[in-house]
């Protein structure tokens, strides 16, 4: 009996090859890499290994697609005459929003932050090459930060506080 079983283990194995067994591999659908002024990440989209890591900002669950989100919402025709170069992030976020921004000329650029309601939770004048905004008391929720230029929208993004 236990011969016969050997024999049809030996013949499966022998049928499915040593090629065909791999170990943890998957197909992902979509995959990169980000940096930005506070460190760097790798994802891919399909990952096989779930686990959840914790800090003191928030936590990242890895093989779960995380949310992440850049939504432009407003941009004026002469965006590009005022500002060279503009980022914010991170998005979510729990505590800190930076805007980091290449300004074309002398122009004095301000922000406001603004609930889907339209009431003003912060404001700022004269942003500098890299603003940073404490958020981490806002309560959680969709804001939507606006970049004026002598009281003219040129920019706004919708941002998601956890």
């Amino acid at each position: 009996m236990k011969k016969n079983k050997l024999l049809t283990f030996l013949i499966l194995v022998g049928t499915l090859g040593i090629s065909d067994c791999f170990a943890q591999s998957s197909v992902h659908s979509s995959g990169g890499n980000l940096s930005g002024a506070s460190g760097s990440v790798s994802y891919s989209v399909g990952q096989t290994v779930y686990t959840t890591n914790t800090g003191a900002t928030g936590s990242i669950a890895q093989g779960v697609q995380q949310p992440f989100e850049i939504t432009e919402v407003l941009t004026a025709d002469n965006f590009s005459d005022l500002v060279k170069d503009l980022k914010v992030f991170p998005n979510p976020t729990t505590e800190n929003l930076t805007i980091n921004l290449t300004s074309q000329g002398t122009n004095s650029l301000d922000y406001e932050i603004i609930d889907s309601n339209g009431k003003l939770f912060k404001a700022g004048k004269g942003m500098e090459n890299e603003t940073n905004i404490d958020v981490s008391s806002f309560p959680a929720a969709i804001y939507f930060l606006k970049i004026k230029n002598q009281n003219q929208e040129i920019k706004t993004y919708k941002i998601i506080k956890k």
